[in-house]
């Protein structure tokens, strides 16, 4: 991984910020314009978990003449972006590298391959799990008093942005995991404000999932704080073993005493 230097000037910083972003940009340009040919065949793949949730009969819907480019180019973009997730990665961690000790950057691959698997089986259980009960519970709102169009636009819309929301939520273990083991927030806190934790992580969960479903939010509170409580568990096992029990304890600067001392 090409990692940026840890002292250079802001100048230097800021160009070294345009290589990676340039990088990252054209990477998933290139990758959306290959992908866009084969956006027919992803939108009935996205579409697949919801089908039985669907009005009988019903087919998607387009409202507009430009609305046919518009939808494939968002499913490619949204392709484009998931592929290039891992590059995107990749050279954020080698940007912010050198702001961690030397001690600290061995963990830089497996966090870059931890953050991906995250997105990833977040999106897998958006996917699977989330879609169809989502939109079963949004659809039956409306059987009662009117006739649903599937509106391929409002549908697709909906169903990507669930699924960016649920990547995303799902690296909560890998940011509680390195706040507890580096130290900079205890994990005593973590253990002893779990009420509060608990409450922020249902807020998350309102305010990630786009589609004001109770169904949507309390599964995925329910997948946030089971993730939250495995994280703490590795934590605890890693800092026990690596620093001791009194560790559990410990602030950044005590963390840093004793790094100095040893």
């Amino acid at each position: 991984m090409p990692i940026t230097p840890a002292r250079m000037p802001l100048l230097d910083h800021l160009g070294e910020l345009r290589r990676r972003l340039t990088i990252v940009v054209v990477s998933v340009i290139v990758t959306a314009v290959v992908i866009y040919f084969a956006t027919p065949t992803l939108i009935e793949i996205m579409i697949d978990p919801i089908r039985s949730a669907l009005p009988e009969g019903s087919q998607l819907t387009i409202l507009s003449a430009l609305g046919g480019f518009t939808i494939r180019f968002k499913v490619a973009f949204f392709f484009g972006l998931i592929i290039c997730t891992p590059i995107i990665l990749w050279e954020a961690m080698g940007f912010f590298l050198p702001a961690l000790h030397k001690n600290e950057r061995r963990w830089a691959v497996p966090t870059v391959g931890a953050m991906v698997a995250l997105f990833f089986i977040g999106m897998v259980f958006c996917y699977f799990v989330i879609q169809k009960a989502a939109f079963g519970w949004l659809l039956a709102q409306t059987d009662a008093f009117a006739e649903q169009v599937v509106n391929a636009e409002d549908f697709l819309d909906i169903m990507m942005k669930l699924e960016v929301g649920f990547g995303i939520a799902f690296q909560l273990p890998l940011a509680i995991f390195y706040l507890s083991t580096l130290h900079l927030v205890p994990y005593k806190v973590f253990r002893e404000q779990w009420r509060y934790i608990y409450v922020g992580l249902l807020t998350l969960s309102a305010v990630v999932t786009p589609d004001a479903s109770p169904v949507t939010m309390v599964l995925m509170f329910a997948a946030l704080i089971s993730l939250y409580e495995l994280a703490l568990a590795v934590a605890r096992v890693v800092i026990t073993a690596r620093d001791g029990r009194e560790a559990l304890k410990w602030t950044r600067e005590d963390y840093e005493a004793h790094e100095f001392d040893a």
